[in-house]
């Protein structure tokens, strides 16, 4: 363990992710099947480190490919952006954002200024959908 209270140190994750970006290249499903492998200690790490972008989080844990606008905003974003959460959707005044707390996703819609329910777990993106597609209001 090191001293900051991670498993491994950061240069050993970058060889992990290294190995593991290297292997499947651009293939999220590869990726995905690689960080099932990982120790639960090295997953959690990494699945919030800069070594990832939102995009490879977003379907390791929803095993969903978003449409490509969003797909594309995901890559810009590093993995670590998720810890205070990205937006990653609007329909007129409710937004979606995607986080992850305590190793696990989180769905967030807000108004803008103050979340309004919070989805979490494997469906929470779909749940999410449904809520601002036709909020109960």
């Amino acid at each position: 363990m090191n001293p900051d209270g991670s498993p491994v140190s950061y240069q050993s994750l970058v060889e992990i992710a290294d190995d593991m970006l290297e292997t499947c290249e651009d293939d999220v499903r590869c990726l995905c099947r690689m960080i099932d492998e990982l120790d639960p200690a090295v997953r959690n790490d990494l699945l919030v480190s800069d070594l990832l972008n939102a995009n490879q989080v977003f379907y390791y844990f929803f095993r969903k490919l978003p449409d490509d606008l969003l797909s594309e905003r995901l890559e810009l974003e590093p993995a670590s952006s998720l810890i205070k959460g990205v937006k990653i959707d609007e329909i007129e005044l409710l937004e979606l954002i995607f986080s992850v707390k305590e190793h696990e996703p989180i769905i967030i819609v807000s108004d803008g200024d103050h979340a309004i329910v919070t989805f979490t777990g494997k469906t929470a993106y779909t749940e999410g959908m449904k809520y601002i597609e036709n909020p109960p209001y």
